[in-house]
């Protein structure tokens, strides 16, 4: 089973979004904080980091750029709802998708297939 890492400050929405990504089948591990998710990362094997960029103490960027150091086979993919950071994402972290609010669940879930190269596996 694939295990994503969700960092995800605001409670509302990592909670939709764990849900609707355990509904496709994906095993769900969420923090509501970079700082928090490092730790994991470090002790933890996951497949796919979903980050959010903006985030208190450390932001979704600076905690893909650890997630290089301290598990490298771990894919990377941002949410964001700023298009100026999505930009920056892009050149500080080229090989993260990045998946702009808002978006419908089923988006979330093709980008994940995508990035794991899976089609049509799970469906919300």
């Amino acid at each position: 089973m694939i295990r994503i890492l969700l960092a995800e400050d605001e409670d509302a929405m990592r909670t939709y979004l764990a849900r609707a990504l355990e509904n496709a089948g994906y095993e769900v591990v969420s923090v509501d904080r970079g700082t928090a998710a490092l730790p994991l990362l470090e002790e933890q094997h996951f497949d796919l980091l979903l980050s959010d960029i903006v985030m208190p103490e450390m932001d979704g960027i600076e905690l893909a750029q650890r997630c290089a150091e301290v598990s490298p086979e771990t894919k990377v993919m941002f949410i964001t709802g700023f298009a100026a950071v999505t930009l920056k994402a892009n050149r500080e972290a080229p090989q993260a998708r990045v998946l702009s609010k808002p978006f419908h669940l089923k988006d979330l879930v093709m980008e994940v297939e995508r990035v794991f190269g899976l089609q049509n596996s799970a469906r919300i």
